[in-house]
């Protein structure tokens, strides 16, 4: 290995420290906005149906404004962009606290989205170029820290909500803080623009072919990351009959083991390469969701579910990473896959309630089981066209 890929410059050094804290920025909106989700829905006065059709909207933002992503990749300067959209991302968390009525929180919330899209490919084809520059896998840490930041807002919003602190002054005091924190670190991002030889992308871009396999990798992953975030603590209540504290606790193991696993990701993936890390996810992935669907015990379900969190937590960074690598526009091909991935973060909760109308919610995470067996013997796609991880 190369003494620069051990001693990074001091710039490298400041530039993957000014990402991960653009990851826990994007996190920690996401994660503030999710912990006052009851007083939105309460102050425009929605019910569980209409609170359900309001929480799709993000993802159907994001998802239409993620194609553009690419287009303005090539135009702008990587530094520059995600200052902007960053920003931009912070300063949408106020929005969700202006509308009065749930047609207007729906409008809402797609602007919200779009902005949640647009910031989030941007900060990872800059996380895909520090990568490059340091010569060795760091992206799952980055990934890491928009779980921390994720962490840290929604506990943030426990404490606004414990102390009577409505949403509107919470968020502005929040984006306040996150806009300044942001602004700060991105004067250390590194300035990167396309080759001046590549072909501009099209204005709206839809996945590649090439793009595809790669993207479907992520799509299991991001599935049984959705479904295990919005079930879990239904799974834990309702078939094992334990307490709501228990439930509650359940989402927040498998969250901080996602957090932990990704810290440890980028060891993994250098010890073993992105295919035999992916391939080792796709074993626990798997062992953790047959424990959730066989086990009866709660503290077994539970450590399935913390297993099943290990497991998928550095697929996304990796995939992420391959989609960085192919030949093509960077921007246009993390665009897409994160089309692919998140789309199916979007239908996954509404697929596990469905099939658990129909049958039970033990047959759901079967689909769970399954998907992450494939996810682990489709690692191949995501190995590296040079040897630079």
């Amino acid at each position: 290995m190369a003494v620069s890929a051990l001693r990074p410059a001091p710039a490298l050094r400041r530039a993957r420290f000014a990402t991960s804290t653009i990851f826990a920025v994007h996190g920690a909106v996401t994660g503030t906005f999710a912990s006052r989700v009851p007083w939105v829905a309460d102050h425009v006065g929605a019910g569980a149906g209409g609170l359900g059709i309001a929480l799709l909207m993000p993802g159907v933002g994001a998802l239409l404004a993620m194609p553009i992503s690419g287009r303005l990749a090539h135009h702008f300067d990587l530094r520059m962009l995600i200052r902007v959209l960053i920003v931009c991302w912070a300063a949408a968390l106020m929005l969700p606290a202006l509308p009065t009525s749930l047609p207007l929180l729906c409008v809402t919330l797609v602007v919200y989205g779009a902005t949640a899209g647009l910031a989030d490919v941007a900060m990872n084809a800059h996380a895909v170029v520090v990568e490059e520059r340091y010569e060795r896998s760091v992206m799952s840490g980055f990934h890491g820290w928009w779980s921390v930041g994720g962490l840290a807002g929604s506990a943030g919003g426990a404490l606004a909500a414990r102390a009577g602190l409505g949403a509107p002054l919470h968020f502005v005091l929040t984006s306040a803080v996150l806009v300044v924190a942001a602004v700060a670190v991105s004067f250390w991002l590194l300035s990167h623009r396309p080759e001046p030889t590549m072909d501009e992308p099209p204005a709206f871009a839809l996945p590649s072919r090439v793009v595809l396999p790669i993207g479907l990798i992520g799509l299991c992953a991001v599935f049984a990351e959705g479904a295990s975030l919005d079930w879990s603590a239904v799974y834990v209540r309702d078939l094992l009959h334990s307490p709501a504290s228990t439930a509650a606790a359940t989402v927040s193991i498998f969250s901080v083991c996602m957090a932990a696993a990704r810290f440890g990701g980028d060891w993994a993936v250098r010890r073993l390469g992105p295919v035999n890390a992916v391939r080792l996810s796709g074993v626990l992935a798997t062992l953790g969701a047959l424990t959730v669907v066989l086990a009866k015990p709660a503290p077994l379900v539970i450590a399935g579910f913390g297993l099943l969190g290990i497991g998928i937590a550095v697929v996304v960074p990796l995939v992420f990473a391959a989609a960085g690598r192919l030949p093509g526009h960077p921007g246009r091909n993390i665009a897409g896959v994160a089309g692919i991935a998140y789309g199916s973060g979007l239908i996954a909760p509404g697929v596990i309630g469905g099939i658990a109308h129909v049958s039970s919610l033990t047959v759901s995470f079967v689909v769970i089981v399954g998907l992450v067996m494939i996810m682990g013997l489709g690692a191949t796609v995501l190995r590296p066209k040079s040897n630079s991880l």
